[in-house]
This record gives structure tokens, C-alpha cells and sequence, in this order.
């Protein structure tokens, strides 16, 4: 089939995905709702320590929220169009990728749109805190209009090079099967904590969070060009080659993880 087949099944499948979930509005709403009040929370906890002691490492309160937001619209950007990247363990070991493999697309495009989600409680979360940054920092003059534009385009690069990491450890469940404790750390524990600035961590830890597990890419490196003009436009040229290689990287290892692919046999 041509690629433009294959996206026109894709968007049959992600419409047929959300239907059958619209089928229980009350639950969409009120999970919705659930999420968007976790996530300010475990925002509003830092804000709290923020506001008692003031800046850590010489970061705002205004400038924590934009890490946080962009991490988290990023996240939900990643999770909204590649959920069950993050769920392949269930496949492996239920031996439902089998069904994918008799579809007539490729495996990871009838992957994607299984079980669709719309994180709406994210989206309005992290939106809220992103406005709320940029306001704060733009009325105290420490931006321009010109970094709104720019932090969609971040949120883009981040939600690429999140799915690239997270689609690089389900891979590797071609081989081990059980993946879930080391999604862990490769998705959750790291993106955790870059929503803080790395310069709170050891030298050690920074670093790892921008070479092998490439989550700074995300937040802090364009959060150091666009808050507070360290480098120059380079940064964000640098941010999406990045994006691209990790996205080219990982989608070469699942073919390759796809070959290694064994049948549980159900």
C-alpha cells in the first residue's frame, strides 16, 4: 500500500479509537478532570517550596512553570499519538501484536492508534502553566512575544524526542519481553526529573540526561536560548536535527527489534 493509504487507515482507526471511548462520556470527563488536578498539584508542591525560599540555582518560579509545562505538553503530545508504544509489554506477552502483523500496514502505524487517548486534563494543565510563565516572565521583560511561537515549536521537537526514547525501550522487549521496570527509568524517572533544572543534579546525572537518555533536549537546553538567551538561534537548529536523529534512530532499531520478534504462540 502507498504511505498516503497508510495514513488514511491510520485516521480511520484513531476516529473508530475516540468513538469507542466517547461511548462513556461521564468517565472521560471526569478522568479528564482527575489528571488535570494530579498534575497541578504535583506542581502547586513546588510552587509552595518556591514561593517559602525563592529562586533554586537561580531559577524563577516563572521559569521551574515553563520546564514543567513544556515537559508536560510534550508528554501529553507524545502519550496522545503514541500511547501504546508505552504499553507494548502487554502485546508481547498476550500475543496480540500478532493481530497487528496480519493488518495490511506496517506493524508500529497499526500500533499507534490503539486505544487513543485525549489527555484534555494535561493539555489544559500544562497549557495553563505555560501561559501563566510566559505572562510573568513578559510583564518583568525578561521575553518577547517571539518566545510563544517558538515554545509550540519546542513542545513539537520535545514530544518527538520523548516518543524516540520511549519507542527505543519498547524495542528492546523484542528481546527481554518484560520492559516495564525499565520504562521506569528511561521514561518516567528521567523525564521526571527533567522538569526541573539540571543543574540541581550531579554533574554525572545531568549529563545522562543529555546523552543516553536525551530528555534535557526537551525543556532545559531551549529554555536556556529562549529564557535567558544563552547561545543563539543555533540552539533550536540543533534541538530539531536532534529530534529528527533520535526519531530516525529509534524507528531503525524497531525494524530492526521486528525481525528479533517471536510469537508467544496463543
Amino acid at each position: 500500500m502507498k504511505p498516503i493509504s497508510w495514513f488514511h487507515l491510520y485516521k480511520i482507526l484513531i476516529r473508530t479509537s475516540i468513538r469507542s471511548r466517547m461511548q462513556y462520556k461521564f468517565n472521560f470527563v471526569l478522568g479528564a478532570i482527575l489528571a488535570a488536578l494530579i498534575q497541578i498539584s504535583e506542581f502547586l508542591m513546588v510552587a509552595l517550596v518556591l514561593h517559602k525560599f525563592g529562586a533554586i540555582k537561580g531559577w524563577s518560579l516563572y521559569e521551574i512553570g515553563y520546564l514543567f509545562a513544556i515537559m508536560t505538553l510534550s508528554k501529553t503530545l507524545y502519550r496522545t499519538f503514541g500511547n501504546e508504544v508505552h504499553h507494548l509489554e502487554k502485546y508481547l506477552v498476550g500475543g496480540e501484536l500478532d493481530q497487528l502483523l496480519t493488518r495490511p500496514m506496517p506493524v508500529l502505524l497499526a500500533l499507534l492508534p490503539q486505544n487513543f487517548r485525549l489527555m484534555v486534563g494535561e493539555v489544559l494543565q500544562g497549557g495553563f502553566i505555560l501561559c501563566w510563565s510566559l505572562a510573568g516572565m513578559m510583564n518583568s521583560g525578561q521575553i518577547g512575544w517571539t518566545v510563544i511561537p517558538l515554545s509550540l515549536l519546542v513542545i513539537v521537537t520535545g514530544a518527538i524526542i520523548l516518543f524516540s526514547i520511549g519507542l527505543a525501550t519498547a524495542t528492546l522487549g523484542f528481546w527481554t519481553t518484560r520492559i516495564e521496570e525499565l520504562q521506569v527509568i528511561t521514561e518516567d524517572a528521567a523525564r521526571t526529573a527533567a522538569q526541573y533544572p539540571l543543574t540541581l543534579y550531579p554533574k554525572w546525572m545531568s549529563s545522562l540526561l543529555l546523552t543516553v537518555i536525551p530528555v534535557g533536549f526537551v525543556n532545559y537546553i531551549p529554555a536556556l536560548y529562549l529564557l535567558r538567551g544563552e547561545g543563539g538561534v543555533w540552539v533550536l537548529a540543533l534541538i530539531a536535527a536532534i529530534a529528527l536523529l533520535c526519531l530516525a534512530a529509534s524507528l531503525r532499531f524497531w525494524a530492526f527489534g521486528m525481525t528479533k520478534y517471536q510469537s508467544t504462540g496463543s
